[in-house]
């Protein structure tokens, strides 16, 4: 009985193993898949930024974060589903060039796994389309989870802000964000 029983534990254990090590494959295909329909998207001819109309779920650019080597896929949502394959959207925030508040979010544990490495004065930059924009990472504060306080206008200042669950090595559902406030450097093409 305690041989059944012990192996029975240790099937249990080694199919925890496989399934947790078979969704992070999938979750690394996913972004893999996403980041190469940005950089597709990317050698295709410029469209006019009023034609620019993403839709749910759609990879529609990239984010760029050099000082620490990130190139991330951007899609238009913040479902679970989105975030599995790259930086979501918020659909209710601006796009660059809009003159507003551009909401990006990301997993701490995926594509903002090195998010604690940026420092201010760092550059992020987006690639849409229909043209490059480049920010200055100016400052950074941590809200609680539920604080939806930094979702908000900013019109006519342009802001891009991203966010991230905080602390970045917390195990399980981490009870607060970081946030990181970036401003524009240049615009369009």
């Amino acid at each position: 009985m305690r041989k059944f029983i012990g192996f029975f534990i240790l099937l249990i254990g080694v199919s925890l193993v496989v399934i947790s090590g078979m969704g992070i494959w999938n979750q690394k295909r996913e972004q893999s898949q996403s980041a190469e329909k940005a950089n597709q998207m990317m050698e295709q001819t410029p469209i006019k930024k009023m034609e620019f109309k993403p839709q749910k779920s759609e990879v529609f650019g990239k984010l760029v974060i050099p000082n620490i080597s990130v190139e991330l896929p951007i899609i238009e949502g913040t479902d679970s589903e989105d975030l599995e394959k790259g930086v979501g959207h918020y659909s209710t925030s601006a796009f660059p060039g809009e003159n507003d508040q551009i909401l990006l979010s990301g997993h701490r544990d995926t594509v903002f796994r090195r998010f604690g490495e940026i420092k201010l004065g760092d550059h992020v930059m987006i690639e849409l389309p229909y043209g490059k924009y480049e920010y200055e990472i100016k400052y950074t504060k941590i809200v609680h989870a539920d604080d939806t306080t930094i979702i908000g206008f900013t019109v006519p200042n342009e802001t891009l802000v991203l966010s991230t669950c905080y602390p970045f090595r917390y195990i399980g559902d981490a009870p607060d964000r970081f946030i990181v406030y970036a401003y524009p450097v240049k615009r369009g093409r």
